[in-house]
């Protein structure tokens, strides 16, 4: 068998495999997740709603992240300017034109997917580390470019912007809180199934095999260029959403929010929840809300060398994530 022919072989079997890989969690064990997702806020106070719901708004970054880097293996520490851009678009539609704020979600995706796919052009002669520090570089500058002066009178500058949050609809007897996390819900539901199809699609087939073998991919007539961008604008966009519901469900956007340390966060929370598999990107989420809690109340004074052990040991025991767990599960 000539090289070349051994190229194609390559990609036909990256293609064929790709749909065989497990990226969700079973049918009856979905439903009874989502059950309790439904029937928690029941019976927990609204604090812990407000907790659940930004665990549900990191677990969608967090899963943009998996769709560009466990997807299409391009490596992104950036995420936290997308997120940012889509906070104040909401922020910025709401506060100063009034736009009720389920008609900014879908408005803030469209931005940040073209902020995405834009960037993503240059991006193409970029690749592994080289790559990640670019993107590196956006997160590092927008927060300095939302502080300019001629912007500051939409954005609030340093001091940001406070956002009303939404009362229940047609009158419905519930908190803000519970009615903000139930709506979130539902945007998270419709966005993984979302993200489900595309990954058994022919362009999420398409994403996976350039992940592994971009020669072999090339050779079997996928568009490198197109798909490698594609990634970036369809994870932009998931990032602007969750932004957007971060915006709304916080009350507030600042600069000084949407730092490298939130996009750093993100990326560990993919690492935690294993790159690849959807459903640990809210496993991730949860280990990056709740872990550093943990570590306070454990040693106020070295919160953060006691949060560096407990991520130690949780990358040494699961190298591959919390997949890692189930594959455990599955194989007693």
């Amino acid at each position: 068998m000539s090289a070349a022919e051994e190229v194609v072989a390559e990609g036909h079997a990256a293609v064929e495999a790709v749909p065989k890989r497990a990226m969700t969690l079973g049918t009856g064990t979905s439903l009874v997740v989502l059950l309790a997702l439904l029937i928690v806020p029941m019976f927990v106070k609204n604090f812990i709603i407000f907790q659940l719901t930004m665990l549900l708004i990191y677990g969608l970054a967090v899963l943009a992240l998996n769709i560009l880097t466990g997807g299409s293996g391009q490596f992104s520490l950036g995420q936290s300017a997308f997120y940012a851009v889509g906070a104040y678009t909401s922020a910025v539609l709401m506060e100063h034109f009034n736009v009720n704020y389920a008609l900014t979600i879908p408005v803030s995706a469209a931005i940040c997917f073209g902020f995405g796919y834009l960037f993503g052009k240059p991006a193409l002669r970029l690749s592994g580390i080289y790559l990640a520090l670019a993107t590196f570089a956006l997160a590092t500058a927008m927060p300095q470019l939302l502080k300019l002066n001629f912007l500051e009178h939409w954005t609030g500058g340093v001091q940001g912007l406070v956002v009303t949050k939404p009362d229940a609809p047609f009158g419905l007897p519930m908190s803000q809180d519970m009615w903000l996390y139930y709506f979130t819900l539902a945007v998270t539901l419709a966005i993984y199934i979302f993200s489900v199809n595309l990954l058994r699609s022919r362009s999420g087939r398409a994403f996976m095999a350039i992940r592994d073998n971009e020669i072999a991919a090339s050779s079997m007539g996928v568009n490198v260029a197109l798909y490698k961008t594609l990634a970036f604008g369809v994870s932009a966009g998931i990032t602007g959403v969750a932004g957007s519901l971060g915006a709304i469900a916080v009350q507030f956007v600042a600069p000084d929010s949407y730092t490298i340390t939130l996009a750093i966060s993100l990326f560990l929370g993919m690492v935690v929840g294993g790159v690849g598999w959807l459903p640990g990107s809210f496993v991730g989420a949860a280990f990056i809300i709740f872990v550093p809690n943990m570590a306070e109340s454990i040693s106020k004074g070295l919160s953060g060398a006691v949060f560096g052990v407990l991520l130690f040991l949780v990358i040494f025991l699961l190298p591959r994530g919390s997949r890692q767990i189930l594959d455990r599960l599955t194989a007693r």
